[in-house]
């Protein structure tokens, strides 16, 4: 009898790109992130952030970026303009430089290009900064304030912004970071002299995301948006007198991933003979008959996708397949099942011992991984019960043959 064949590992893309929209008064940005398994470091599933960062991230600031999981980027067409002087020590927040970012968590959908499937992915602005300039005199003295240098102002951030110490600067202008922790109200800062006139000539942010477990996800792309409004009380929110160039951004998500399914059988393991226990020897030299005939065939498995296996037969019995004796025609059941590495469950989580593979595919409908399995030993087992091994010796000198196909599939 044939051993089983293992279709051809399916590999799938999915990918999560996070864009903002421009379009006259609304801005675009990509963002995207994969998932490919890692055979060195099976443990870590999750995605992977692909999208270029700006240089508060790559530069400035790289190891707190990385310690709080948020990626920079940077628009260099927004400009922020002043639309009225900036009164020294103006009372209300909103008649002067002030922020408001969408700190809080927000839920959009991406959906499957092709299976329309859904998933949710969580976004939020954790950092906020900029460019500015204003005009000389008094330049960028007039933020100091009796006691505290102009620079102590912008390097350590206003609450409930928090610092990273970034400050760039010059006599008339200043590039600026400050992190927004999470549900963080408006962050401001008021002149001790009178301003004419500000500009922010670009805005960096940082951004950061919760993505879904790629191993319950099908292979290849997820795409989704979000968008984000502008302006006074919108959710970028630079007060009354900053009045930005655009009245919208919008987030555009790419997700990819790209799954590992493959199955390895050692050389000779497509043909299966089947035998008692211990041999055919106490059934020649004693007269023993055996309790069943059987063989258990290991494979290597790869998988960090959900899958299903199925039967085939060249001839069928029920629900199963049959072997054949050539010489009359009799033909008795080969049940076979399938034992899964740890790593690897029923869709209830139950781990997968001796599981029936069957014609109609009941109970083998769904594996799942914990986590990615890189090359772990499973079995096929196949077994004539007694009272057929029986049937079959009565026909002593006779060969019973029969080809079974077993098919891992990821189109779950």
């Amino acid at each position: 009898m044939k051993k089983p064949r293992a279709r051809a590992p399916r590999r799938f893309a999915l990918g999560m790109a996070v864009l903002l929209c421009s379009a006259g008064a609304t801005a675009d940005e990509n963002i995207t992130a994969r998932f490919r398994p890692d055979p060195s470091n099976p443990m870590v599933n999750k995605f992977e952030n692909t999208t270029p960062i700006s240089s508060i991230c790559a530069a400035h600031i790289p190891a707190r970026c990385k310690a709080l999981g948020i990626f920079s980027l940077r628009d260099t067409t927004l400009r922020i303009a002043s639309v009225a002087p900036i009164i020294a020590n103006h009372e209300e927040e909103r008649q002067g430089f002030m922020v408001k970012v969408p700190s809080a968590w927000r839920d959009l959908v991406v959906t499957h290009a092709t299976t329309q499937e859904t998933e949710i992915v969580q976004v939020r602005i954790a950092g906020i900064g900029g460019y500015w300039s204003v005009p000389r005199p008094p330049g960028v003295s007039a933020w100091g304030q009796p006691g505290i240098a102009w620079s102590t102002q912008w390097r350590y951030a206003p609450s409930p912004c928090q610092s990273t110490s970034h400050l760039a600067a010059g006599t008339a202008s200043a590039s600026y970071f400050w992190l927004t922790p999470e549900g963080a109200g408006p962050c401001s800062r008021k002149p001790s002299q009178d301003l004419l006139r500000m500009n922010v000539n670009t805005m960096e942010y940082a951004y950061e995301l919760r993505t879904p477990n790629p191993l319950g996800m099908s292979s290849g792309l997820y795409t989704g948006s979000i968008t984000y409004t502008m302006g006074p009380g919108g959710d970028y929110d630079f007060g009354d007198v900053m009045m930005p160039s655009k009245n919208a951004l919008t987030f555009n998500f790419t997700l990819s991933v790209e799954h590992d399914l493959k199955v390895e059988v050692p050389p000779g393991g497509n043909r299966i003979e089947l035998v008692p226990q211990g041999g055919w020897q106490p059934w020649l030299n004693q007269g023993r008959k055996p309790a069943r005939l059987f063989r258990d065939q290991t494979f290597n498995i790869s998988a960090s996708s959900r899958f299903k296996m199925q039967l085939g037969c060249e001839r069928t019995m029920g629900d199963t397949c049959a072997l054949r004796n050539a010489t009359d025609g009799h033909a008795v059941p080969v049940d076979v099942s399938v034992s899964l590495p740890h790593g690897l469950s029923h869709g209830d989580g139950a781990p997968v011992n001796r599981q029936p593979l069957l014609l109609s595919g009941a109970g083998t409908e769904l594996f799942q991984p914990g986590f990615y399995v890189n090359r772990r030993p499973g079995t096929l087992h196949f077994e004539v019960r007694k009272d057929y091994a029986e049937q079959m010796l009565e026909r002593g000198g006779s060969t019973y043959s029969g080809q079974v196909t077993v098919v891992w599939d990821s189109q779950v």
